[in-house]
């Protein structure tokens, strides 16, 4: 063992973590230091990941793409460059992404804004069909005052907007002062020379344990409710030695409505399953998403084209991307039950307040244990924000928060079960909800039994799984979350 690359690399994933701290307990709104819905991490020179805290999977598996279209911009020594545009390396317009050059590389915070200026407040309206509907669009650009200015006064609740944006500027100047810090005391040339072989090391990691899998092509089919019709997601899986492809030929176009994905969020989505099924202790760089080609034709569900629609693409099809590969690769090796499959995104706001959050659920059983149940399951890996933190920011209140009782799958391994979540209005403001498994339950695998679907209610009544509309003073809104399946024969 090296321990002075030991050292290093620990040094290197602890400033990736450090970034993570100081924007969270810096930022502004409740999304971010409560929920923590951002992600940071760290690149060579070159573009590639070499380190990343342990943040939220659909953000970090897709940096490498908002890198790469920064530098194809040639950024400068001392530039900050800002981004969200789904189709020059962003996710969906909240997650905002600032890149920034330090002695070694690059620093990357990217973090989900409570709006950025969309149709609706929160900027996830459930009905959008084209991008300009979701919000500003920002294509790669040097971030100055004067920009950071423009950007917020075309967002609701610009001082939150504006606090945001410091806070993810604050990491940024940690980072590279860390970084030279680094430098100066192992050298500048020793702590390149590891960075290196960090990349290395989590990709023959990968590597190996891809080739202990069997080899094969395996395919699985799962479905996406679009409130015009179900919706295909195709994925054929190939283990070749100790490499993976995936291709997801025979998947839906892309359609009018939001749930479509940018093929960065793909890539994404794909890198998470492959991490979990070989080595997820491994350390987490770029390396490890090496042994991994996706594939997807243009134009697809998985692969949109401006000006579509994406709001929902990146918190709803990645989840159901994450679901059908865990399908496939369940051909081969053993895998756990279906879990939630959704993030229950809901948005509150008005001109004067917004707010997001997503809502845990059921994970589905595996062989040998129980699902756990009210967590964020696949893509998602946020929290929940604190009931105190959350009626004293926001005209509302939490009337109830508890475990889906029952809703978890039977079986020899039980599925975890859902949340019940319901919200009171204290004032006039508008929601939206998109959410997924309402029509379709979470599978079990091997016998078990499927968990429960998920259900929306407005003050009793059922809502579909996107909806967008008014609220009033004492309307209750309701989020039932799915259940995980089971595993096994009870």
């Amino acid at each position: 063992m090296n321990i002075e690359l030991q050292v290093i690399g620990s040094a290197l994933r602890a400033v990736a973590e450090e970034m993570g701290a100081a924007l969270v307990r810096s930022a502004f709104s409740a999304n971010i230091k409560e929920r923590r819905d951002c992600s940071t991490a760290l690149f060579a020179a070159d573009g590639r990941m070499i380190a990343q805290a342990e943040h939220i999977p659909v953000h970090l598996g897709a940096m490498p793409e908002a890198v790469a279209a920064v530098m194809a911009r040639d950024p400068g020594p001392d530039d900050v460059w800002i981004l969200n545009d789904p189709f020059a390396g962003g996710t969906h317009l909240p997650d905002i992404t600032l890149v920034s050059r330090t002695e070694l590389g690059f620093a990357v915070t990217r973090a989900h804004h409570a709006d950025v200026g969309g149709r609706e407040p929160g900027s996830l309206p459930a009905d959008s069909t084209t991008l300009e509907e979701e919000g500003v669009v920002i294509p790669p650009t040097r971030l100055d005052d004067e920009v950071l200015e423009s950007l917020v006064s075309r967002m609701r609740n610009p001082e939150e907007r504006r606090g945001d944006l410091r806070a993810q500027l604050s990491a940024h100047r940690l980072a590279e002062r860390r970084i030279a810090e680094l430098c100066a005391g192992r050298g500048r040339n020793r702590v390149a020379a590891a960075m290196d072989e960090l990349y290395a090391y989590s990709e023959r990691v990968v590597r190996a344990a891809i080739a202990n899998l069997p080899d094969g092509r395996y395919e699985a089919v799962d479905l996406m409710e679009a409130t015009e019709g179900e919706l295909a997601i195709c994925a054929a899986v190939t283990i070749a030695g100790d490499g993976i492809e995936i291709d997801f030929a025979g998947t839906a176009p892309q359609h009018e409505g939001n749930l479509n994905c940018p093929l960065a969020v793909t890539r994404s989505a794909s890198y998470f399953v492959v991490r979990c099924l070989t080595d997820p202790d491994v350390p987490a760089s770029g390396g490890a998403f090496a042994p991994v080609t996706v594939t997807a034709r243009p134009g697809s569900l998985v692969n949109a084209r401006a000006p579509a629609a994406v709001a929902a693409g990146n918190v709803e099809t990645s989840c159901r991307i994450a679901d059908v590969l865990f399908a496939a690769f369940g051909q081969g090796i053993p895998v756990l039950a279906q879990g939630q499959g959704t993030m229950n995104n809901l948005t509150f706001g008005n001109e004067r307040f917004t707010y997001y959050e997503t809502i845990g659920g059921g994970q589905g059983a595996c062989p040998d244990a129980d699902g756990p149940s009210g967590v964020h399951v696949t893509m998602s890996n946020t929290l929940s924000t604190p009931t105190e933190a959350f009626e004293l920011a926001y005209p509302l209140r939490v009337r109830r928060h508890a475990l889906r009782v029952g809703s978890g799958g039977a079986g020899a391994q039980r599925g975890g079960d859902g949340v019940v979540r319901e919200l009171e209005a204290l004032e006039p403001c508008r929601f939206s909800v998109i959410s997924e498994r309402r029509a379709r339950a979470p599978q079990g695998a091997h016998g078990g039994r499927p968990g429960l679907p998920g259900q929306n209610l407005l003050n009793g009544a059922e809502l579909p799984a996107k909806a967008t509309g008014d609220l009033e003073p004492g309307d209750l809104l309701t989020i039932e979350t799915p259940g995980g399946g089971g595993y096994g024969v009870a």
